[in-house]
């Protein structure tokens, strides 16, 4: 590990902000604060929103910066990248804002039930060889009604035409409401204000895509409580090109 990183590691432990607890830790040290977010950490009664997967944080900073009466946690299990994010928050005073870095598979050991009012995915890794691990999949939505309230919303962004058709068809087969989709965001007419500044969030990796060109997909869509989750059985094309970190994980051309 390079000496940058023992540096931000070193200065994590120092961030109020910041919670730590991978798997080997909370086999040790159970998470008090599991049900007790408000209270125990923003000391007040206003929703949840969590991030998950969220690499640098300009998204929880930029959430929490825009809606100060809303609490905001980005969750991740990369240190070094989370490092940016929770400084920032920091240094701009923003009370509203915290960080979890542990493996979003345990996710639901932090949150009690209808503690978190919505969720957003961006850029998450499309796992096209791996269902289990895609954030969209039945394994993850099932964990994330331990603690979303019923019917509260999941963002997707991303830029992966995979992992957006696969969230479409799992939506269509399961019924779940979709107040609004779109596969080309930022050439999508009609948008008020307040949902282009939302949207208008542009992490890192975007960035990296829209040089490239390539359209950035996003949709948002409500969870219920109830139901079985069913994966949709349809061969869904693989992403046909090669992005920072994100090879093609297979030598098929299409998936489930």
């Amino acid at each position: 590990m390079g000496k940058g990183k023992l540096a931000k590691f070193a200065e994590m432990e120092t961030f109020r902000n910041v919670f730590q607890y991978p798997y080997s830790v909370l086999e040790k040290v159970p998470f008090e604060m599991k049900g007790h977010w408000r209270e125990m950490y923003f000391h007040n009664t206003r929703p949840i929103i969590l991030e998950l997967g969220c690499g640098k944080g300009e998204y929880t900073v930029e959430l929490g910066r825009l809606f100060p009466q809303v609490n905001f946690i980005g969750v991740d299990i990369k240190g070094a990248r989370m490092w940016t994010g929770a400084r920032k928050a920091l240094e701009d005073g923003l009370e509203n804002v915290a960080f979890l870095r542990t493996n979003i598979e345990m996710i639901d050991r932090f949150f009690d039930q209808d503690e978190v009012q919505e969720i957003w995915l961006t850029f998450s890794d499309p796992q096209m060889k791996n269902a289990r691990k895609r954030l969209t999949s039945s394994y993850f939505l099932n964990r994330y009604r331990n603690f979303l309230m019923d019917g509260g919303l999941i963002h997707l962004k991303t830029d992966s035409n995979f992992l957006f058709t696969y969230t479409r068809e799992l939506v269509r087969a399961n019924r779940f409401d979709v107040p609004f989709a779109t596969q080309d965001l930022y050439h999508e007419k009609g948008l008020d204000d307040a949902t282009q500044k939302i949207l208008g969030i542009q992490t890192y990796y975007e960035k990296m895509w829209i040089e490239r060109g390539i359209p950035i997909k996003y949709m948002k869509f409500q969870l219920p409580h109830k139901g079985i989750i069913q994966e949709p059985d349809v061969e869904i094309p693989l992403d046909d090109y090669r992005s920072y970190r994100r090879d093609k994980r297979s030598t098929l051309d299409y998936s489930k």
